[in-house]
């Protein structure tokens, strides 16, 4: 493992972030959720390689990449709040039972907070991967 692959999980993470943003423009909110997510796990990844030097967890579990990259005792009550609130989002938006009760939670504002709140997360990752 090595700075490439840290930097493969980095421009995954910023290309799902660019797509959110396309969703929330296009109004298709649940799926401005799903690619939050996918963002924050692909963080935690690049940083889950970049401190144990290994192959990450093949994992959609935000807490368990952040137990396993030793960051959950420095995760704020927000971020926390963030990781808890985007993982229903990856499930439940694949699978359509789901979907129309999903849709009806996820409002504009909402999507922009959860956004803006991602946007935040992943820049404090990434201010940990550029350190060392």
């Amino acid at each position: 493992m090595n700075e490439e692959t840290i930097k493969y999980w980095t421009d995954l993470s910023n290309y799902d972030l660019e797509t959110a943003n396309a969703m929330l423009i296009t109004k298709r909110f649940l799926y401005v959720g799903f690619m939050a997510h996918q963002t924050i796990e692909k963080i935690l990844k690049a940083y889950f390689v970049k401190l144990r030097n290994e192959v990450p967890l093949y994992t959609h579990n935000l807490l368990l990449l952040a137990e396993e990259t030793e960051l959950q005792n420095e995760l704020s009550e927000k971020q926390l709040e963030l990781l808890e609130k985007l993982i229903p989002l990856n499930i439940e938006a694949r699978y359509p039972k789901y979907k129309e009760e999903l849709l009806r939670s996820l409002t504009q504002e909402k999507c922009e907070l959860i956004l803006k709140e991602t946007k935040e997360f992943q820049e404090w990752i990434i201010a940990k991967l550029q350190k060392n």
